[in-house]
């Protein structure tokens, strides 16, 4: 599926002064002086002058003069044509500012208009299904990509179970997931615009509520065997050896949209449920708080082996489980700007095994039949199998 006219930039990076921006902006710097040397790009934002010292900073901590090669452009959430304008030139924004529900619909309506491909970091159930139902039809008659959710929110959750389910020999009926996010010495914390959009969040639960009875996603999908057990608020895991509480972010959200995708396209689903922990700061963290932070998520799927599926009628539990992981560096600074680019990279490369011709689309969707996962291991977000498949 091609573009119109060919576009001025293969990427913009959009709020590219940010706090998670500007690491994106480097980690494109790197990916693009190193591997990925014909990609076009630009960043945006509000005031050049800060988009000209994140350049300069980028420039400094990899070694690359990205002043030459990218050029700055001036787009204002608060000024819809500068959005236009921006999108216009792009056949990819990657949209770095948020909070999404103040500030992620103005990009995704101007992506879509100019037929730009968009991906965003969100992690706001709401704002995520929000943008499925106003703006996938469109999406879908302009041939536009709006691909949500592509940093540590919620690409480990997604692919993860994705990738538990593919090396499954026979028919997964459950898939839990455990987060842990490992601190060094200096501690860690996240920052507060992501903590920001955890709160408008939870106090918007209730429209969310709406949204999905609207929608008609609160239908539940069909059982697929004998039902995982509610844990409670906290719980011990045998496998962990650890207390678990579970986890208030997007991912749950964002799995269950893929597992409905799947399933009203004839394929076959687990349940998703995840756990972990989590606390926030004004300024972010630093430079050596997220040096000394990394992250694991393990994944237990338990099902029917091919075995006993053949045997027809089978209605025990589960008789074999396998173990996956993904595991990366510090979650919010340095794995997002990894996924995000990677899911970039991927975009501009692989459409084509995209599902549909365009929509709005869960990572899961989106990227379960390209290389991203191999990609993310090689930039060290890295997926595994810890425990094969073997009888209960």
């Amino acid at each position: 599926f091609k573009m119109a006219a060919p576009k001025k930039y293969d990427v913009v990076v959009f709020g590219a002064s940010g706090f998670t921006g500007q690491f994106v902006v480097e980690e494109l710097g790197r990916v693009t002086s190193e591997e990925e040397r014909g990609i076009t790009w630009a960043v945006a934002g509000r005031n050049q002058e800060k988009l000209n010292q994140v350049l300069e900073k980028a420039s400094a901590t990899i070694g690359v003069e990205l002043k030459d090669v990218v050029d700055v452009l001036v787009a204002d959430v608060e000024q819809e044509e500068t959005l236009n304008d921006m999108a216009a030139q792009a056949q990819l924004v990657l949209n770095c500012v948020g909070p999404y529900r103040f500030w992620g619909e103005q990009v995704v309506k101007a992506c879509v208009k100019n037929k730009a491909h968009h991906i965003d970091i969100c992690g706001e159930p709401q704002f995520l299904e929000t943008m499925e139902f106003k703006y996938d039809e469109e999406a879908k008659k302009k041939g536009v990509y709006i691909v949500q959710s592509c940093g540590f929110d919620s690409v480990p959750a997604d692919l993860g179970v994705l990738y538990t389910v593919k090396n499954f020999p026979g028919r997964i009926n459950s898939v839990e997931s455990y987060m842990s996010i490992h601190t060094g010495e200096e501690g860690g914390v996240g920052h507060f615009a992501t903590w920001q959009s955890a709160i408008h969040g939870l106090a918007n639960a209730e429209e969310l509520r709406k949204l999905r009875k609207e929608m008609g996603t609160k239908k539940p999908l069909p059982k697929s065997g004998p039902k995982l057990e509610n844990r409670g608020p906290v719980h011990w895991s045998e496998m962990l050896q650890k207390w678990c509480v579970p986890f208030p972010g997007a991912d749950a959200s964002v799995v269950r949209r893929s597992q409905r995708f799947l399933y009203n396209n004839g394929e076959n689903f687990p349940y998703p449920r995840l756990f972990s922990l989590g606390y926030f700061s004004h300024e972010g963290p630093t430079q050596k708080q997220m040096e000394g932070a990394s992250f694991t998520m393990q994944f237990i799927g338990s099902g029917f082996s091919n075995a006993v599926l053949e045997d027809g009628d089978y209605d025990g539990p589960p008789n074999m489980t396998i173990a996956t992981q993904v595991e990366g560096p510090e979650p919010g600074y340095v794995t997002t700007p990894i996924v995000m680019v990677q899911a970039a990279v991927t975009l501009l490369k692989e459409m084509k095994k995209f599902p549909a011709k365009g929509g709005v689309l869960t990572p899961g969707i989106a990227f379960k039949d390209t290389s991203l996962v191999e990609r993310l291991t090689d930039r060290g977000v890295i997926f595994s199998i810890t425990a094969p498949a073997a009888s209960t």
